[in-house]
């Protein structure tokens, strides 16, 4: 290993083997796990989430996993606080960590730093929720268009929760997020290895299919059925939720709502693949060969 302390990021789309990896990776180096998944933070849903299951996190101690109930509000900005709070003791005492999770706004959030942002207070969040039900897209894009046209100029107009996140900011601050948007990398007093398990998408379309196949034989439509009464919740509007929510509502059928979470996932596989394009200092892993070996030699 490296003097300095090390943080060993273990990143790719959903459905890429992550955690089996990660688990091997802690193992050998004796460390903790940080979990870098903004959905498996929350309780009560670990089977649509992919959670770590009571097995695997027996076998290595997990940070960030079932830590908040769905109604708890958290955010990138919190996430890199709290993990920034809990590595020195884990430097401290093991040398390394191993982070591992595919929601991007979170690996970078630690990696790179993320802009000071306001806490947005419950009124304004449920002022804009409320708007967004009222109104839907066309009230957000109006809004924006008055608060801050230069982030709306860029912004994916599909993407409520955007588009929500940057008109809170803007209402909070007093200005537009557009401006706070600084997007500097923080220096960090410890040494950084990103990697990922580089499928081919063919590959990784089947291993996402079977996945969804499996979450659903371990019971997630029961898990999806006992979260229901609480749909309208920010933490439970998701991939694989909203679908088998649909299904409970009547507007689709039980195969077509499973086809649409395979599809969903999919698609959401895709958009996290293209952010990791982006990332010069990533480490591709090659599937076809024993993966714990390669990533130990990065080390």
């Amino acid at each position: 290993m490296h003097s300095l302390p090390t943080l060993i990021v273990v990143t790719g789309p959903t459905g890429s083997g992550k955690t089996a990896l990660s688990i091997e990776l802690a193992e050998r180096l004796g460390c903790d796990i940080i979990s870098a998944d903004s959905r498996q933070l929350f309780r009560d849903i670990p089977i649509g989430t992919a959670a770590p299951t009571a097995d695997e996190l027996a076998r290595v101690r997990h940070h960030f996993i079932a830590m908040l109930g769905l109604d708890e509000y958290y955010s990138a900005a919190r996430y890199e606080e709290d993990v920034m709070a809990l590595l020195p003791t884990l430097f401290a005492r093991d040398g390394c960590a191993v982070m591992c999770g595919g929601s991007m706004m979170y690996v970078d959030a630690v990696c790179r730093g993320i802009d000071q942002l306001p806490t947005i207070s419950p009124q304004v969040r449920a002022d804009i929720l409320a708007l967004y039900e009222r109104e839907g897209l066309e009230g957000l894009r109006a809004t924006l268009r008055n608060l801050d046209p230069d982030y709306l100029a860029t912004a994916d107009l599909s993407n409520h929760r955007r588009l929500i996140h940057a008109i809170e900011i803007s209402i909070e601050a007093g200005q537009p997020y557009s401006t706070l948007r600084v997007g500097a990398v923080k220096e960090r007093p410890f040494r950084i290895v990103k990697m990922m398990i580089d499928y081919p998408w063919e590959e990784l379309f089947n291993r996402i299919n079977r996945r969804v196949d499996a979450m659903l034989a371990a019971g997630m439509l029961d898990e999806a059925r006992r979260v229901y009464p609480l749909r309208h919740l920010n933490s439970l509007n998701t991939v694989g939720y909203k679908e088998l929510f649909a299904y409970f509502d009547g507007t689709m059928d039980y195969a077509t709502a499973v086809a649409r979470i395979a599809k969903n996932t999919r698609v959401y596989a895709k958009k996290q693949l293209t952010w990791l394009r982006r990332d010069t200092d990533l480490h591709r892993l090659d599937p076809s060969r024993t993966l714990l070996p390669q990533a130990l030699q990065l080390l």
